[in-house]
């Protein structure tokens, strides 16, 4: 069974938006602790719904991909938000293009507090 707070996280990813993506920080807040970016990345790793949650949303806050460990291989996160249209420069996502703004973050927040109590 998963812990409220892993609840939290990935209801929060599953509304990333397609073509986008969110930091760990950014994750770790809309579950209610900023604080936990590790905790996310940890969760993320553990992801029960693979294809369903969709954790390759998810990099780190200068827009780098997780390492190889992750996705089966060091490119599959990569390549995976590529497919969605997102562009790369040296190696990170542009993040001022492609990462939640501050109306799409409080759109998802407000749309957890429907499907999940966050205090």
């Amino acid at each position: 069974m998963l812990s409220p707070i892993a609840q939290k996280i990935y209801a929060a990813v599953k509304l990333i938006p397609h073509g986008k993506v969110a930091t760990y920080s950014q994750v770790a807040a809309l579950a209610g602790n900023c604080n936990l970016r590790r905790y996310v990345g940890n969760a993320l790793h553990q992801n029960p719904e693979p294809g369903v949650i969709p954790c390759h949303r998810v990099v780190n806050a200068k827009g780098f991909c997780s390492g190889s460990f992750a996705f089966g291989g060091p490119s599959v996160q990569q390549e995976k938000l590529e497919a969605e249209g997102l562009a790369f420069t040296d190696g990170h996502v542009d993040m001022n293009k492609f990462c939640i703004n501050e109306d799409e973050f409080e759109r998802i927040r407000i749309e957890l507090i429907t499907l999940i109590q966050i205090p």
